[in-house]
């Protein structure tokens, strides 16, 4: 029993390592080239402007990838943000364009399903994702991802997560992917999170292409 979990350790550490891999070699490419590219996130801004924060509320941008929003983030004066990837690839294309600006973000190179540098946080007014959620389809991961939220969002803070809905084609994904409503997101987050504002949201891509997501705004109560 014990080499069988062993053996099964070993496959899961693989795993991780391949897809770090994977997201590593995705962001060597022109980002804005990339199928998922969006050049302002609005919905996302729309979301942040409702919860009302002072200019040095925390924020954390989980699966940040090489998100525009840490630029806009900057530009709109926020000045204790953090963005989380579990591709350093990713994070170092934002770095390379906010140059000596970079230096006004805390960067976390860590895994949302084994995290560790993200459990050294203090508590956050406000967690963003804008698409990582929907790419853990175990339970495990979803719980690890949730657990996160629980331990790190301080009372009367936000959590935004835009995800997959079902409206989406998971099988033009690279990736499997797990699709999400409004009440399975409040299920995961328990009663002590309220739903502020929901909304579909149709993404177009740059070749074209769309993606349909669903945008949740939760507090904290």
């Amino acid at each position: 029993m014990a080499k069988q979990d062993s053996d099964i350790s070993s496959e899961n550490k693989d795993q991780k390592e391949a897809l770090k891999d994977y997201w590593n070699d995705t962001y060597k490419k022109d980002i804005s080239k990339l199928n998922w590219y969006e050049e302002k996130p609005r919905p996302s801004l729309k979301l942040i402007k409702m919860c009302n924060l002072k200019k040095d509320a925390a924020i954390l941008n989980v699966g940040a990838g090489a998100t525009i929003l840490i630029d806009e983030l900057l530009k709109l004066g926020y000045n204790n943000v953090i963005a989380n990837d579990l591709s350093a690839n990713a994070l170092s294309k934002i770095q390379e364009r906010l140059g000596e600006n970079n230096d006004k973000v805390t960067w976390l190179v860590d895994d949302l399903t084994d995290p560790k540098e993200l459990l050294t946080l203090g508590e956050i007014d406000l967690w963003v994702d804008r698409a990582v959620l929907h790419f853990f389809t175990e339970k495990k991961e979803q719980d690890t991802y949730f657990q996160i939220i629980k331990k790190l969002v301080k009372k009367e803070g936000f959590v935004i997560i835009a995800v997959f809905n079902f409206k989406t084609d998971d099988e033009s994904e690279a990736l499997p992917v797990y699709r999400f409503e409004q009440n399975m997101l409040q299920f995961k987050l328990g009663p002590e999170f309220k739903l502020i504002e929901d909304f579909n949201y149709t993404f177009k891509g740059p070749y074209g292409d769309t993606r349909e997501y669903v945008y949740t705004l939760f507090q904290r109560i």
